[in-house]
């Protein structure tokens, strides 16, 4: 079946790769990015298989526009790709709420916006997959990353309630953790990093981490394009994964976590099943 994509952040990075893996499928593509211009540079004019359209995802009358389009023109959404966001790095401390609130807006809030323009149309359907595209910072919490890790673990949480509550409609949620892949994250394009109120303790650290993400920049071993095919190939599987580790480093540290979480649930196991009441139950 062919299926029509809605894709958020589709004006360049990996945005654009899925979009590419998509039409090379034959699938249809609602590709969605702040400046429409910056999307018809990739793709080309609109065809019988693309629509490009401009959406701001913190704007919910934009979201509702954008769904209304592909609606219009392809009759339906099957796959939503939440990928539009940024990466907002430093210290916790030395950055303030409104970096925090700048942070969220996309990779948070803009996905709540997003999913819920699509949604009704979706479980109308009675079919779909929503992909969430995370990273490994929503795996786990990073240094010089608090501010992004804590939009991703909000992200993922968001992601593995609502895969119950729409599961009765036939719909599905898949959470994308990719690792280090060559696109645009490590340049100004994507990435901030807060230092509006550089703290003396903390000097030595930020110039090495600023340090060390600049130099890895066009040096991350993830290839993009070959993370757009398995994602066409998950959206084609009857019964599609939760989440997909994307990339040798996230299954790494997936497989670290879950490991660590077993031990330390094994160590105390007994002081936790402590702390029930004598009385009482679910």
């Amino acid at each position: 079946m062919q299926k029509t994509w809605f894709i958020t952040g589709a004006s360049r990075g990996l945005g654009v790769q899925i979009a590419k893996a998509a039409l090379r499928a034959g699938d249809r593509v609602v590709a969605a990015g702040r400046r429409k211009s910056a999307v018809t540079d990739n793709f080309g004019p609109d065809s019988d298989q693309l629509l490009a359209v401009e959406l701001d995802v913190t704007n919910a009358d934009q979201a509702q526009s954008a769904v209304q389009a592909a609606v219009s023109r392809f009759g339906g959404i099957d796959v939503l790709v939440n990928n539009a966001g940024y990466g907002q790095l430093g210290f916790f401390e030395e950055n303030n709420i409104e970096s925090v609130k700048a942070q969220f807006e996309p990779n948070v809030f803009g996905v709540f916006n997003v999913t819920w323009a699509a949604l009704p149309v979706m479980r109308a359907a009675r079919r779909g997959h929503i992909f969430n595209i995370s990273s490994i910072a929503g795996l786990r919490g990073a240094e010089f990353g608090s501010l992004y890790s804590a939009s991703k673990f909000a992200l993922e949480g968001f992601s593995e309630a609502l895969a119950l509550e729409i599961a009765p409609f036939g719909l599905f949620v898949t959470i994308v953790e990719p690792g280090p892949f060559r696109t645009d994250f490590l340049t100004g394009d994507s990435l901030r990093i807060g230092d509006q109120n550089a703290i003396a303790d903390y000097d030595e650290r930020r110039s090495s981490l600023r340090a060390s993400f600049e130099s890895r920049n066009g040096s991350q071993p993830g290839d993009p394009a070959k993370l757009a095919e398995a994602m066409v190939l998950l959206s084609n599987e009857a019964k599609p994964p939760m989440r997909f580790a994307a990339g040798a480093m996230a299954v790494n540290i997936a497989t670290t976590k879950f490991t660590c979480m077993q031990a330390e649930l094994d160590l105390r196991r007994q002081l936790s099943l402590n702390t029930d009441g004598a009385e009482g139950g679910w």
